[in-house]
């Protein structure tokens, strides 16, 4: 989540215009001189408020939703924490959208619940809200929620874990997001459960939250090879967690005896698979999220239909190391697809 991807210039003139350091609102031009992120003639008003906008997978969810305002001819505003976990900058980001006369709001909660109160808020005011990528708590609080089946995707290299070991007893490390939040909450139960076991399963050895940043991903690996160093799985919440385990890995000169599994699949995550650092990882689309959200309002300020209910936008396991029973696709369709 630390790593800033080379932007295409149309991603660079949004991200000057957002803003990297600090959360406010924005109504970004692309490249037409007028101060919208559509066609410039739209007066439907669309808002996006992702949890950072340094993190690649929020750069690639902003470049969903720009290409969808364009090609639908609304405005595009967007907002972004100042960290992950931010809920008070994103409270803000939706009481200035609502101000604005915003259709519709499409927001990856940073925090599912503490968001909620400002969410009804917005939904009074006729305000459509669809939740992206992270369900609110309760998941009704948003009109929809489109995302991945973070439960799904957390199984799938659950079972590709437990199939790769080949019944060898496993020594497991989990790297998790943080507490209480639903996304690390779920890929990591839906490891467990691919895998056959529970938290209380002796197998899992050592336990450690990462924020799913890189530097911190490689302090929770050194700490869990402390504690016990013999362990020879790891699941990580995202790929820059997973890279900040091999690197602490590859310091102990164990980077080729271990399995590291995660959950992302942006093209970074995916190259890394290929070169061998991560053996799978299961891919989510956030670029089909924000695109579909976008759809979702314009249908709704045209004809008033609201979007209801979970849209799973799809995951799939990605690995050069095919196991039996599991279905998985290669590196060379996880790059073509890398959050598209």
């Amino acid at each position: 989540m630390s790593r800033t991807p080379r932007l295409p210039s149309a991603l660079l003139r949004a991200a000057a215009c957002t803003g990297l350091a600090a959360l406010t609102l924005t109504a970004c031009g692309s490249g037409s001189g007028t101060d919208t992120a559509g066609s410039g003639s739209g007066s439907v008003k669309v808002g996006l408020i992702t949890k950072t906008d340094t993190n690649p997978f929020f750069v690639k969810m902003k470049e969903g939703a720009e290409k969808a305002a364009k090609a639908d001819g609304v405005q595009l505003m967007t907002a972004a924490g100042k960290f992950d976990g931010d809920n008070a900058g994103q409270v803000t980001a939706i009481e200035n959208m609502v101000a604005a006369g915003v259709k519709g709001i499409l927001i990856t909660p940073s925090d599912s619940k503490a968001i909620v109160p400002a969410i009804e808020k917005a939904k009074a005011k006729g305000v459509l809200v669809i939740a992206l990528d992270t369900p609110t708590e309760p998941e009704s609080a948003v009109d929809a929620l489109f995302a991945t089946d973070n439960l799904k995707a957390g199984e799938l290299i659950g079972e590709y874990a437990k199939a790769a070991m080949k019944g060898k007893t496993a020594k497991i490390a989990t790297l998790d997001l943080a507490p209480g939040v639903s996304v690390g909450v779920q890929r990591h139960n839906g490891f467990l459960k691919g895998f056959g076991i529970d938290d209380k399963d002796p197998s899992v050895v050592c336990s450690q939250d990462t924020g799913g940043d890189q530097a911190k991903g490689q302090t929770a690996m050194e700490n869990c090879l402390q504690k016990e160093p013999g362990i020879n799985v790891v699941y990580t919440i995202n790929e820059p967690a997973a890279l900040g385990a091999y690197t602490a890995l590859k310091a102990k000169g164990r980077e080729k005896d271990v399995l590291i599994v995660s959950v992302d699949g942006g093209c970074t995550g995916t190259q890394a698979v290929k070169d061998g650092k991560i053996a799978a990882t299961s891919q989510q689309y956030p670029l089909k999220m924000a695109a579909e959200g976008v759809k979702a309002v314009v249908t709704y300020a045209k004809d008033g239909k609201k979007a209801s209910g979970y849209t799973d936008t799809g995951v799939t396991l990605i690995t050069d190391k095919a196991q039996d029973g599991v279905t998985s696709k290669d590196t060379a369709y996880g790059l073509e697809n890398c959050w598209g």
